[in-house]
């Protein structure tokens, strides 16, 4: 088992269950509005390779309510033409390539000098990154619920340290995403996201649970909504400390901020290693759930990313 060693399933643009060796892991997705209405889903542009399939996966799209409306997000699946003709000399088929059309995002700008911005489904809000972080706004992650474990899913998801241990190909070292968490009070919300990715992420989904978890306690802030208007918050860090896997990793913190938005909360969780280089430590972690806020209309922009081709 990886850093957040479960198995996964990697289909761009729609799921990243995501292993990250040494602890256990999968992460979440985007949403947006603030009614739950769903919205069509949007085809989502795909990674520039395909990941090869993982036995373990979610079998539907996850829908995200509350303070951001429902966001479905798929994945773009290529289908190349091979030729059905063959000659006496068995002439090899060939397969053209096959161009992706992404479709128009809304993009937001950053407020961390010299890091990133990832926003959410039609830019109603955002969080920034680091400049060593990857942004993969159109992707979910999390991990699946079992018999031990409750499960998460995130949207509006971001990634640091792909492919860090030799041992564990396709490895993370951490990552970020927005949950929707259907408790009404910040400090609770915030309780439970850290509790259900902090057991989910670093457990086996079968059990048994053998990470130690230890939270804080919730520290009072505020999230700045779109209008300007600030509400309530709630940031909960906890450390986590597991038996060793195949990279050697045993400690991970993971941290969540959860806006006070009505019955529901879209809560930014952030999670990573900490026996790694290149990771997020307590001061980082902290600095990037504080970036999390609603975007002004008149700062979202459209953008369309240029097509790509897979040959």
């Amino acid at each position: 088992m990886g850093l957040f060693g479960k198995k996964r399933r990697d289909s761009p643009g729609y799921e990243d269950n995501a292993a990250l060796d040494g602890f256990g892991g999968y992460q979440p997705s985007d949403s947006s509005g603030y009614t739950p209405a769903p919205e069509t889903p949007a085809p989502v542009e795909p990674e520039p390779q395909k990941p090869a399939k993982q036995p373990m996966s979610r079998s539907g799209r996850r829908a995200m309510y509350g303070f951001f409306a429902t966001i479905g997000v798929i994945a773009v699946a290529a289908l190349s033409n091979t030729s059905d003709r063959s000659s006496d000399s068995s002439a090899p088929t060939t397969r053209a390539p096959v161009v992706y059309t992404p479709s128009p995002r809304v993009v937001a700008p950053p407020v961390t000098e010299g890091w990133q911005s990832v926003a959410g489904k039609d830019g109603v809000y955002a969080y920034d990154v680091p400049p060593n972080w990857t942004p993969k706004p159109g992707t979910i992650h999390g991990w699946e619920k079992g018999t031990q474990v409750p499960g998460i899913t995130m949207v509006a998801s971001a990634f640091v340290g792909e492919g860090y241990c030799p041992q564990e190909k396709r490895s993370r070292l951490g990552g970020a995403g927005v949950a929707n968490v259907k408790v009404s009070d910040p400090a609770t919300a915030a309780r439970k996201a850290v509790d259900d990715l902090a057991v989910s992420a670093y457990n086996p989904e079968n059990g048994p649970l053998t990470a130690k978890i230890t939270p804080e306690p919730p520290q009072p802030t505020e999230f700045t909504l779109a209008t300007g208007k600030k509400v309530p918050a709630s940031i909960v860090l906890a450390e986590v400390v597991t038996p060793p896997g195949p990279c050697g990793a045993q400690r991970a913190l993971v941290g969540v901020i959860a806006p006070e938005l009505g019955d529901a909360s879209a809560a930014l969780a952030v999670y990573s290693g900490q026996d790694a280089p290149g990771g997020a430590d307590r001061e980082l972690i902290l600095k990037i759930l504080k970036t999390y806020r609603g975007v002004p209309e008149a700062d979202r922009k459209t953008i369309t990313p240029p097509p790509s081709t897979v040959r």
